[in-house]
This record gives C-alpha cells, sequence and structure tokens, in this order.
C-alpha cells in the first residue's frame, strides 16, 4: 500500500506539475500575445500621432510660407505706390518750374517794353498813364500766375497721394477681410 500510495502521490504531483507547466506555458502566450498586441497598438498610435504632427507642421509652415509672400506681395504694393507718388510729385514740380520760367520771361519782356515805351513818354501825365496801365497789368498777371501755380500745386499734391492713399485704402481692406 505504500506503493501504491507513493504512485498516487507521484501522479499527482506530476499532473499538478503538467496543469502548472500547461497554465504558465498558456499564461505565458497569453501576455505575449497581449504584449505583442499593446506593442502594435503603442505603434499605430505612434505612427499615427507623427502623421499628425507632420501634417500640422507641414501646415503652419505652408501659412508661414504664404504670409510671407504675401507680405512680399504688400511691400512690393507699398514700394510701386511710392515710385508713383514720388513720380507725380516730381512732374509736378517740373511743370511749376517750366511755368515760372516762363512768367519770368514774360514779366522781364512786358517790363523792358514798358520801360522802353515809358521812356518814350512826351509829358509826365503820359509817362504816369504808361506806368499805371504796365503796374495793372503786371498785377493781374501775377494774380493769374499766382492762381495757375496754386491749381499745379494742388493737383500735384493730389496726384502723388492718390497711390499711396489707394495702397492705404487697399490695405484697410484687406485687414478689415481678415478680420
Amino acid at each position: 500500500m505504500a506503493d501504491t500510495t507513493a504512485d498516487t502521490v507521484k501522479k499527482t504531483v506530476e499532473t499538478a506539475t503538467d496543469t502548472v507547466k500547461k497554465n504558465v506555458e498558456t499564461a505565458t502566450a497569453t501576455v505575449k500575445a497581449s504584449a505583442e498586441k499593446a506593442q502594435a497598438t503603442f505603434q499605430a498610435n505612434a505612427e499615427q500621432a507623427q502623421a499628425a504632427g507632420a501634417k500640422a507642421l507641414r501646415e503652419v509652415a505652408d501659412k508661414s510660407a504664404a504670409g510671407l509672400t504675401e507680405l512680399n506681395v504688400q511691400g512690393k504694393q507699398n514700394l510701386e505706390a511710392l515710385v508713383a507718388s514720388a513720380a507725380a510729385a516730381q512732374k509736378g514740380a517740373e511743370t511749376l518750374s517750366a511755368q515760372s520760367v516762363a512768367f519770368t520771361r514774360k514779366s522781364w519782356e512786358d517790363g523792358v517794353a514798358a520801360a522802353k515805351s515809358m521812356s518814350q513818354a512826351r509829358s509826365i501825365q503820359e509817362l504816369l498813364e504808361l506806368q499805371t496801365t504796365w503796374a495793372k497789368s503786371a498785377t493781374e498777371a501775377y494774380l493769374a500766375e499766382v492762381t495757375r501755380a496754386t491749381d499745379v500745386v494742388t493737383a500735384s499734391v493730389k496726384n502723388s497721394f492718390q497711390p499711396i492713399n489707394e495702397r492705404v485704402t487697399a490695405s484697410v481692406e484687406k485687414f478689415q477681410a481678415a478680420r
């Protein structure tokens, strides 16, 4: 009987050992499968996160590049407006200068003609009449010239500020549209 009990204990121990061994193998396989599944999930999530980060970075870079391009376009348009403004101011200054030279020449010629005429006066009365007529016409010519010069300056200022005003208006409209 001792042998049978020992054999039974031995068989029970062997069965228990086999069961434990199978349970450990099953648990190991389950843990291994779970670990592989977790690793695959983690890797997939990491790849998704990396792709999302790369996409966000690309979008920011594209927006920055677009913003810089727009800034360059705005700068170029502003510079063109300044050049157009300076050209309009220069044209006005040239017109005013030419007009002034022409008036000065005509005034000089009229003054010389008046002096000749006055030098040929036969009496004081005739001299005073010639001088009064010349002074009146010289004053009228001067006032007409001042009016023409004022018109040229006004038009020149208006024309020189027009390109700048257009750029300011365009910029304000663009910024308001962006809000």
